[in-house]
């Protein structure tokens, strides 16, 4: 397929690294728990696709996510794939399991907000740090890395709109106490370029350079790709998505699914910006996976591409 036509812009990164997400983020929202081997399948495929970083699982208690209680039994399953595979840890009881099975990228779940701490985490924002600092202290310590996420970073469902410096205080949080990737979300898709580029403006003031941040967009108003795009004109290099437009969060329901990784490759292949990734192959993943989980995939990139007269 000869098509989008390249026509690069101006002031845009030559190259984006997509941080995907849909085997966590994505796979943790679905109602029925998906098969182990259909998600071990489900990230050799997007290995096969040429996306260098999967998000795998997540080490929470079965308890609050039992869509992901299989973490022991699928993180074997994939380790091997040749890909940047880190994994979601609460506390240090997740960081054991993780350690025990050999990750070597972890990522711990932050809030701006106490409301969604509270809903989240059952702590409020600055419990939340604390229970993360050893956390991060530790996995540094083993050469691990470490991501931070910060949720509801430009709205939030129970509180409206998030001063930029609440935002600005707990991702310097972050920053101070290791995490060497700081992943901003838009947990409820309510932000708009111009709130993207002010937020980071404010960190990079902050003494938050830009090559740490990382942006997680939800499309609830159409508007993750023109946010993602704000972002990358302040020079962000690496983006979160997920395959198939898979993902919400389950602590807020009006959260409705992540950037579909194929909106955004389709994108960036129209301004020329390489990712390593092949459209087709992932989009053809997508699909499989929809056929799995019964049902049609949100990406309009999946629909369009694989839609048959």
């Amino acid at each position: 397929m000869t098509l989008p036509m390249t026509v690069p812009a101006e002031g845009l990164p030559a190259r984006v690294r997509i941080h995907e997400v849909g085997a966590r983020d994505g796979l943790q929202n679905e109602k029925a728990v998906v098969p182990t081997e259909v998600k071990a399948e489900f990230i050799r495929r997007l290995a096969g696709a040429g996306l260098s970083t999967i998000e795998a699982t997540s080490f929470v208690h079965p308890k609050w996510v039992p869509q992901l209680a299989d973490a022991e039994q699928l993180f074997p399953l994939v380790r091997e794939t040749g890909v940047r595979l880190p994994v979601l840890v609460p506390n240090e009881r997740g960081l054991d399991r993780a350690l025990a099975l050999g990750a070597r990228e972890v990522a711990v779940f932050a809030s701006a907000t106490e409301s969604f701490a509270k809903a989240n985490l059952n702590r409020t924002v600055d419990e939340a740090l604390a229970m993360f600092e050893p956390v991060v202290t530790r996995a540094i310590e083993q050469g691990v890395g470490v991501r931070g996420y910060l949720s509801m970073c430009f709205g939030d469902p129970w509180e409206g709109p998030v001063p930029v410096e609440q935002v600005v205080r707990v991702t310097k949080a972050l920053a101070d106490m290791g995490c060497d990737e700081l992943s901003l979300g838009d947990t409820i898709g309510v932000a708009t370029p111009g709130h993207v580029g002010r937020l980071l403006t404010a960190l990079n003031e902050a003494g938050v350079p830009t090559s740490r941040l990382a942006v997680h967009f939800h499309d609830t108003y159409g508007q993750a790709l023109s946010n993602t795009l704000a972002a990358l004109q302040h020079g962000v290099t690496t983006v979160d998505a997920s395959a198939g437009g898979l993902g919400g969060c389950p602590y807020a329901k009006s959260a409705t699914g992540n950037l579909a990784t194929e909106d955004l490759v389709w994108m960036f292949q129209g301004l020329g910006i390489k990712t390593g990734v092949d459209l087709g192959l992932l989009t053809a993943t997508s699909v499989w996976l929809a056929e799995q989980l019964g049902r049609p995939s949100p990406s309009r990139t999946v629909r369009a591409l694989s839609h048959k007269d």
